[in-house]
């Protein structure tokens, strides 16, 4: 889903894409926009499918659309918490993502947070490495990141930063909303409280993802 800038404003010089893996939670973010929020230029919802092969094909694929040149890139999606305390619906602003090729630090996270803190109220948002897997980790394997220093756990978000930056210099970020945690943990996403509290967290987003795309457009001093 693509948005037009509004009319009578200047078309900024780069779009944003937004990468998610499953199709819940495209279904959530390209049904976040509030009636009257203006995006700061065009942005697409791409879904890339689970793991890391599929989200660097689809990624590296999307942004070789000109149309889609030179665009921010922000992961986004489901996660599992690693750490004790965590809970289904809380939100993380990785500060980095890190996967088998090393860590890729993100741009913007400050702005991140803050206008996740007005978008979605009453929600806690979590900052720190965010690690990537090929499969869904469990059990001891997420004790072992935690005690790596992980914040969380996902699929896709470091292949896609990378795939991102491999195609150019462009700001990147990933934000991701728990979905299990330590104490919570999901049998199938939807079918319980965690996961439906999750897809409303997630449906909110975009209002701070469209602020984090207006502050990356600004000139650097």
């Amino acid at each position: 889903m693509t948005a037009a800038p509004p009319s009578g404003t200047e078309e900024p010089p780069s779009p944003l894409l937004v990468a998610c893996a499953l199709g819940i939670e495209q279904l959530a973010l390209r049904s976040a926009r509030r009636p009257g929020a203006a995006a700061p230029g065009p942005y697409t919802v791409l879904r890339t499918g689970m793991g890391p092969d599929n989200a660097r094909r689809a990624v590296s694929g999307a942004l070789g659309d000109p149309a889609l040149a030179g665009a921010a890139v922000l992961a986004s999606g489901f996660c599992a918490g690693l750490r004790p305390g965590m809970h289904p619906g809380d939100l993380v602003v990785a500060e980095e993502t890190r996967g088998p090729e090393g860590a890729t630090p993100c741009a913007g996270t400050e702005i991140l947070v803050a206008a996740l803190e007005r978008a979605a109220p009453g929600r806690r948002v979590h900052t720190g490495p965010l690690v990537g897997s090929d499969h869904v980790v469990r059990g001891q394997e997420r004790a072992l990141l935690r005690a790596r220093g992980a914040l969380a756990v996902d699929m896709e978000s470091a292949a896609t930063l990378r795939a991102a930056l491999a195609a150019g210099p462009r700001p990147v970020a990933a934000v991701r909303v728990v979905v299990d945690a330590p104490e919570h943990e999901l049998v199938r996403i939807g079918t319980v409280t965690g996961g439906i509290s999750a897809f409303r967290v997630l449906r909110s987003v975009m209002p701070a993802f469209l602020e984090w795309h207006r502050f990356s457009l600004l000139p650097r001093r």
